[in-house]
């Protein structure tokens, strides 16, 4: 059996209209109306009043007509449908928008991520924003890299770190390649959330404080980084290559889970010596 190609302007019509059925009238603050209601949920012209567009516009978009909402609209309809954030996802997708981040920045981990980052030991692991704030650790991250519980939380950001910090920043056997990732990696972050006051600030601080972040900064590289290879100079253990993978849970996806891999097996005879200690 052959199945057809999604045509996204059809499935963004029908999305709409079955979303707009299922809502209960009486949960929005809409004028009473008198006459009966001859079909489920909101009128056409109720949500076009509630997403801030004509009515005609909505008959437009229900009936496959070729628009392409803005993402301005597109976040008036989803606020206007209640959706969720799948829900809403999905729409910009369907839009072929980009959806704009209404929750922020994670701050603190998620528990369950917080509990699996412990439970993955003894592998290195730690969880992440998209600022690079590090919001867990198990103990054999710390034992690899820095206490970071002995640090103030304003330094517990691996961009921070990496430049500022004594021990960290002579840690890369090659450290150009290592930061010029990084950096990389930080500015595909910048331009995806442009709002986030506290990433520029963090930005503007590197870029006046630190010669060799705003001379890379300076050459726009972009690369999102989700697997990598570093070589590591412990003052202890020597040197330690490890394999690292980047993965974005579904539930959060505002967080990063960081792993470490032994990339050989002395790095894997050191990693144990290390966290033997």
């Amino acid at each position: 059996m052959m199945t057809r190609t999604v045509d996204p302007t059809q499935e963004l019509a029908a999305f709409l209209r079955t979303r707009r059925e299922r809502l209960d009238p009486h949960d929005f603050p809409l004028p009473s109306r008198r006459r009966a209601r001859r079909t489920p949920g909101l009128r056409r012209e109720e949500v076009a009043e509630l997403a801030g567009v004509s009515t005609d516009y909505i008959v437009r978009l229900e009936q496959g007509r070729g628009l392409r909402p803005s993402a301005n609209v597109v976040e008036a309809l989803a606020r206007a449908l209640r959706l969720p954030p799948d829900e809403r996802d999905y729409l910009f997708n369907l839009a072929r928008q980009r959806p704009r981040d209404t929750e922020g920045p994670a701050t603190t981990a998620a528990p369950p991520l917080a509990r699996l980052v412990a439970d993955l030991s003894p592998l290195p692991a730690m969880l992440m924003n998209h600022r690079y704030d590090i919001l867990a650790w198990n103990a054999e991250m710390a034992k690899l890299l820095v206490d970071f519980g002995a640090l103030p939380p304003p330094q517990r950001n691996a961009i921070w770190l990496c430049l500022m910090h004594p021990r960290i920043r002579d840690f890369y056997v090659d450290r150009e390649r290592v930061v010029r990732e990084g950096f990389a990696h930080l500015r595909a972050a910048w331009a995806a959330h442009p709002d986030d006051q506290a990433l520029t600030d963090l930005i503007t601080e590197f870029t006046t404080h630190d010669e060799e972040f705003a001379r890379l900064w300076a050459e726009r590289d972009i690369k999102v980084n989700g697997r990598g290879y570093k070589a590591i100079r412990h003052p202890d253990a020597g040197v330690i290559a490890v394999h690292f993978e980047v993965l974005v849970p579904l539930q959060d996806p505002g967080q990063r889970l960081v792993i470490y891999r032994a990339a050989d097996d002395e790095s894997q005879s050191a990693l144990d010596r290390l966290c033997a200690r």
